[in-house]
């Protein structure tokens, strides 16, 4: 009867252990088809008065960082008010790129009015001798407010058509996550739509893709990054 007990205790073992293998594997699988499996050279642009929620992302956004292949070139950029605040300029050093990231200023002094000068001024920064897939992640409220808030020019200003112009000439795609500013597409759900808009027109027309979560803001980036590394997948395995 004890022999019978012990066998029977060993074979439970043996299962646990291979159950516990097997998840274990099917995981790393898992995890593995998350990553972005071709190394970019990808500019993270940040508007500056995006709301305070936007820093409880910074930890999802250091880990896509850092997950990205060896020989990726990162930089980290802020848009604020007449400038594009480069934090960390294009490195391979992807846990320096990580660690250059902060919290937003979340303040309407910041307000750049308008994100696509500094996009502008981000893209010149690409090196054409680059290989490898060129890429912009602007996370954003799309909204360019400059010329004054024209529901008849959204998606179509000046700086936005030559934010498309620029990248297409650079062979740039722009990817964006939309956020609420702590301006008028915090709480204006018009605002909110042409700035969705906005971003649409410039990822689309640009090779890239633009996500957001109906006008009401975003809860996380999570499903962002998730999404957006299936289409990095999609749109530059092949290539390599």
């Amino acid at each position: 009867m004890f022999r019978k007990l012990s066998l029977m205790l060993v074979a439970f073992v043996l299962a646990v252990a291979g159950l516990g293998s097997s998840l274990s594997f099917a995981k790393s699988k898992q995890t593995e088809s998350q990553r972005v499996r071709v190394p970019l050279n990808i500019a993270i642009l940040i508007q500056d008065d995006l709301t305070s929620q936007v820093g409880n992302e910074l930890g999802v956004t250091k880990e896509f960082i850092r997950s990205l292949p060896a020989g990726s070139r990162v930089m980290i950029g802020y848009l604020r008010a007449g400038s594009l605040d480069v934090r960390q300029p294009f490195t391979t050093d992807l846990n320096a790129a990580a660690g250059s990231l902060r919290i937003p200023i979340a303040n309407a002094s910041a307000a750049p009015f308008n994100p696509y000068v500094e996009v502008i001024e981000a893209l010149k920064k690409f090196d054409s001798s680059w290989s490898g897939p060129k890429t912009i992640l602007l996370i954003s409220d799309g909204l360019d407010v400059s010329r004054g808030f024209d529901s008849t020019s959204a998606g179509h200003t000046i700086d936005i058509d030559r934010t498309i112009k620029e990248a297409n000439k650079r062979n740039v795609a722009i990817y964006s996550f939309y956020a609420p500013s702590v301006g008028l597409t915090g709480g204006n759900y018009l605002a909110a739509s042409y700035g969705q808009s906005s971003l649409n027109r410039v990822s689309h027309e640009t090779g890239g893709m633009a996500f957001f979560q109906g006008t009401t803001g975003f809860v996380t980036f999570d499903s962002y990054f998730d999404r957006l590394r299936t289409e990095l997948n999609r749109q530059y395995a092949t290539a390599s």
